[in-house]
């Protein structure tokens, strides 16, 4: 993918986050037309989407899309391991998404755990992950940051999307949904 493809879908992002500020609602298709012809033709999403499972982010809608737009995966605090990358690889490579984004948030609870070093079960694998990541002498704003950028690196060590973005055929990239005012701001 050439540098004016990764700007293209860039703006298509940056257009339709800026609809869903504008409109407070998304306006993308989900008619029945639209899961007729994916039902039929299958899925063609122009993204990938890595974000938390936080409820109060939901990717559709930030980006206002429609049906087959995004290809969405989530997780809390938006880590990534073995499962994600395979969905993330399989998004890129058989369904054709250009892009692969990162998308953190403002007022991450993994991230506030990791930070303040609370965490059990399950949970604390992936609390782990992050403060691994995360100098816990910083603050929240910059550890969304470290933490999102970090997703970029660990996906970037897939041999799949590494050789797909060293030929140009798929852009990763991180960006921070702020859940206040639902912008969301790139960072790379």
């Amino acid at each position: 993918m050439n540098s004016s493809n990764e700007k293209s879908i860039r703006d298509i992002l940056a257009k339709k986050n800026g609809e869903f500020i504008s409109f407070q609602k998304n306006t993308g298709d989900i008619s029945l037309k639209k899961r007729l012809d994916t039902e039929k033709n299958g899925q063609h999403p122009y993204c990938v989407v890595v974000t938390c499972s936080d409820s109060r982010v939901p990717p559709e809608h930030i980006f206002n899309a429609g049906i087959g737009e995004l290809f969405v995966i989530r997780t809390a605090g938006n880590v990534i391991g073995d499962y994600e990358l395979g969905s993330i690889e399989y998004g890129v490579e058989h369904l054709g998404a250009q892009m692969v984004l990162v998308l953190g948030h403002t007022h991450c609870g993994a991230v506030d755990a990791a930070l303040s070093g609370h965490a059990h079960g399950n949970i604390g694998k992936i609390v782990d992950e992050i403060a691994a990541n995360v100098p816990s002498n910083c603050g929240a704003r910059e550890a969304e940051i470290i933490n999102a950028r970090h997703s970029v690196d660990r996906i970037l060590q897939s041999r799949v999307i590494n050789e797909l973005a060293k030929k140009g055929e798929v852009f990763v990239c991180s960006a921070i949904y702020d859940i206040k005012t639902g912008e969301v701001n790139f960072l790379d």
